[in-house]
């Protein structure tokens, strides 16, 4: 074979190496981005345990979802968007982390529809912790209002009264007879305008928690949550749902 055949040959073959290895990789051969969440769910978790610790982590399905422990009057995920889970019967078990731990293990199963938003709450005490799920129903308001509701969530060893949550701004109720445990639809609320909210036994005056500078954003959710200890310390807190 001539010297310029085999040069000639090599060379193609050089071009053709170079050009294989030079193939832009998109990343998408080992790793697909997550943008499909039509068969998703999106959960938040808000501890109102009297005497929660700082070792309480969520799990679903036997896999941990908390990256830090959820502590007493804290949401998890702080940012309030929620969690992503598969829709569908879904496995929790909130627990916690320590090797003596303080807190009551709640394990349930919930049975999660696509594209909606739940809560769930855990209240009681340590040694009897429980947890209640609820519908969080997001409506982003096509004006400037936010939108709030209310949850009961106060610890007693009887039965405490139901509350009222009375506005300075609107000089009204406006949540009335909730009981125990009861979270309240949403209601559209003036934003941008600092208010002070009082939680009051239902019908009288009686003042049991007071929450000064309730300022919502605009086409924000928010839940405002009564908590705490009814013969002790009572308090009244919000967190964002959106």
């Amino acid at each position: 074979m001539k010297r310029a055949t085999i040069f000639s040959a090599f060379a193609l073959l050089c071009i053709v190496v170079l050009t294989g290895g030079c193939t832009k990789k998109s990343g998408k051969e080992v790793a697909f981005e997550q943008n499909d969440f039509s068969n998703k769910a999106f959960v938040q978790i808000y501890n109102a345990t009297v005497n929660s610790t700082g070792t309480t982590n969520v799990f679903v399905d036997a896999m941990q979802v908390t990256g830090a422990s959820v502590t007493f009057g804290t949401a998890f995920p702080s940012s309030a968007a929620g969690f992503v889970v598969d829709a569908g019967l879904r496995s929790f078990s909130i627990r916690s982390s320590s090797a003596t731990p303080v807190q009551a293990t709640i394990n349930f199963v919930e049975n999660f529809d696509m594209n909606k938003y739940y809560t769930i709450f855990m209240y009681d005490t340590t040694t009897a912790a429980k947890q209640k799920t609820v519908v969080t129903n997001i409506v982003i308001p096509s004006d400037s209002t936010a939108r709030v509701r209310f949850a009961n969530f106060i610890y007693n060893n009887g039965v405490p009264p139901p509350v009222d949550v009375f506005s300075k701004v609107r000089n009204a109720n406006i949540f009335t007879n909730v009981a125990t445990t009861e979270v309240t639809e949403f209601i559209p609320y003036a934003s941008s305008l600092s208010d002070t909210l009082l939680v009051r036994e239902t019908g009288t005056n009686v003042v049991l928690a007071t929450l000064n500078g309730f300022n919502p954003t605009r086409k924000r959710s928010y839940t405002v949550v009564y908590r705490g200890s009814y013969k002790g310390t009572r308090v009244v807190s919000t967190f964002a749902n959106n």
